[in-house]
């Protein structure tokens, strides 16, 4: 009988403390948001757990309550825990069938168009921009091109105009780069010092890059080609659905929305959309 109460009682502790860490995390979130109006409150918890964690371990804090309070009362570290929330995993030519399928599917679309306007959202650090602008070169599109890069992370918006990347990185991204369907030596595109690549002036000469936030910032022009790719698997659905809004608001007539291997129209727009790849998550906005 004493057993079975104890078990009793474990269980009641195990289920508050994971109510209590999630009100914890709900307070942080707004008052990240109510403080620095950055809006993370509907970004998935289970992978903001585990960077709330890591920066608690890296402070040597033992509650998110803690955190908080340095959220609030210590100038500067926010930018610590929006640089931690920031996703920044990508690289060059990234799942290179996709960009394959973009040379193939997309671009003859393009040709037609006097100008091109295309907004790489959520870019990170830059590589899949830089990619898409190579491409494009080779295709004879670039001039004609401008490529709008976003991210809410000023840090990496920062890194990402530099056009320089770790030298080390260079063997994974020429090996994308053919497989993509690359027809020049990918090492004609930039020069590199003892750590490096810099890519060429000419490459990025129609990048425009800025601060933008998913979670609450507005449309700011008309695209024919969105690119946001593993980034709203980090979303839930209600963030989902309103970046859903902002994308179909922001394309224009008949224009192209690609995402990540893991992500899909929401079930609300499928009908504005219709599938040019579906493996490769390629849609085309249909005109209404």
């Amino acid at each position: 009988m004493n057993q079975a109460s104890h078990e009793d009682t474990e269980g009641i502790d195990e289920l508050s403390f994971s109510e209590l860490e999630q009100i914890e995390i709900g307070l942080l979130l707004d008052g990240i948001y109510q403080v620095y109006g950055s809006d993370f409150r509907n970004y998935l918890r289970s992978s903001l757990r585990r960077r709330i964690q890591h920066r608690m371990n890296l402070e040597g804090l033992s509650t998110i309550t803690s955190l908080l309070e340095k959220v609030l009362h210590v100038p500067g570290f926010i930018e610590k825990l929006q640089n931690d929330f920031s996703i920044k995993v990508t690289e060059m030519f990234r799942d290179p069938s996709f960009f394959s399928a973009f040379r193939s599917q997309v671009v003859p679309f393009l040709r037609d168009l006097p100008e091109i306007r295309i907004w790489h959202a959520g870019c990170a650090t830059g590589e899949e921009v830089y990619s898409m602008a190579i491409l494009l070169h080779e295709e004879g599109l670039l001039e004609k091109t401008k490529i709008y890069a976003t991210d809410m992370n000023e840090q990496v918006i920062q890194s990402a105009k530099t056009g320089k990347f770790p030298l080390k990185r260079m063997q994974t991204f020429t090996k994308n780069y053919l497989q993509a369907g690359g027809s020049k030596e990918f090492s004609s595109y930039y020069t590199t010092d003892a750590e490096h690549a810099m890519f060429h002036a000419s490459i990025k000469q129609n990048m425009m890059f800025a601060q933008h936030n998913l979670a609450t910032d507005r449309s700011f022009n008309e695209f024919h080609v969105i690119l946001c790719r593993n980034v709203l698997i980090y979303f839930d659905s209600q963030l989902q659905s309103r970046v859903h809004d902002l994308f179909f608001e922001s394309l224009a007539a008949q224009g192209f929305l690609t995402l990540g291997n893991m992500e899909s129209i929401v079930s609300l727009h499928k009908s504005q959309y219709e599938d040019v790849n579906t493996s490769e998550r390629i849609f085309r906005k249909i005109i209404v």
